[in-house]
């Protein structure tokens, strides 16, 4: 009884591992390709459960949804002989796992291809276009006509292209130093244009100030003269009137006056009898 028992329970283990050897799952973003003794021998497509034989073949999945490729910056030239520093990536898919598998095998395989590929069609059909082509209005039809021509020939390897875009256009180090030198030298001489107009309208700007101060200046100076000259004749009327109504008060005011202006900072003095001028303070 107890060797039938372990015999049953060892037929159950064996059949167990047996069924985990034979048995696997295929995810729905994956393909599957069952390697037996180093040779693909079944392609899976589909996701699900699917069987193989227990320890002689192996699978190897793949990922089958739409994989990026960042590529390192490299140089190209335009056609107008310009060098430019691109910086592009690609989104690629494994169409074919068979023939993926016997090219390329893994995924740094793959994307080492994919950088030669690309890398060369980015070359040659940006020699057929400009600078400015490049930077502006051909850029979309330059990108179409990569992922286009690069997808035919990765094609062999199982591979589809799906898309290539430049992520960034810069120019190597002399250029940029080359470009900022002139840029510079640009802003230098517009500076000094600027500068100069500037003075220009400062010179321009001084002497019709200086005419409009000596019009305003000479203006003044008249109305001033004829003010002075006005309130000059209305005093000598003044005084005329006055002289003629008390001549000895104007006289003696008059005196008075003097007596102030001559004597204001004087604290002795010395008279002399006879003298008209002071004949008052007698």
């Amino acid at each position: 009884m107890n060797n039938r028992f372990l015999t049953i329970t060892i037929g159950i283990f064996v059949l167990l591992v047996v069924v985990l050897q034979s048995a696997f799952t295929v995810h729905q973003t994956q393909k599957a390709l069952v390697v037996q003794l180093g040779k693909p021998v079944g392609e899976i497509r589909e996701p699900g459960l699917h069987f193989k034989l227990p320890f002689v073949q192996n699978v190897i999945y793949f990922d089958a949804r739409v994989l990026d490729y960042d590529a390192q910056p490299a140089e190209a030239l335009t056609k107008d002989k310009k060098a430019l520093v691109l910086d592009n990536y690609a989104r690629w898919r494994i169409t074919d796992p068979l023939r993926f598998y016997q090219t390329v095998r893994t995924i740094p395989g793959a994307q080492a291809r994919l950088d030669d590929i690309v890398y060369s069609q980015l070359r040659v059909f940006l020699g057929r276009y400009t600078l400015t082509e490049v930077v502006s209005s051909e850029r979309s039809t330059i990108m179409e006509m990569v992922t286009k021509r690069s997808s035919e020939l990765i094609s062999e390897y199982g591979i589809e292209i799906i898309d290539v875009r430049i992520k960034r256009t810069d120019l190597p180090p002399e250029n940029q130093r080359a470009i900022f030198g002139r840029m510079r030298a640009e802003r230098e001489r517009q500076a000094k244009q600027y500068r100069s107009e500037g003075q220009e309208e400062s010179t321009t700007i001084k002497s019709t100030a200086d005419k409009e101060q000596a019009v305003i200046l000479a203006e003044a100076n008249r109305q001033s003269s004829v003010i002075r000259g006005e309130g000059e004749a209305t005093a000598t009327r003044t005084f005329a009137q006055a002289l003629s109504q008390s001549p000895d008060f104007y006289e003696f005011q008059r005196s008075l006056d003097a007596y102030k202006k001559s004597l204001k900072d004087k604290t002795r003095i010395m008279l002399s009898t006879d003298e008209p001028f002071f004949r008052y303070l007698k």
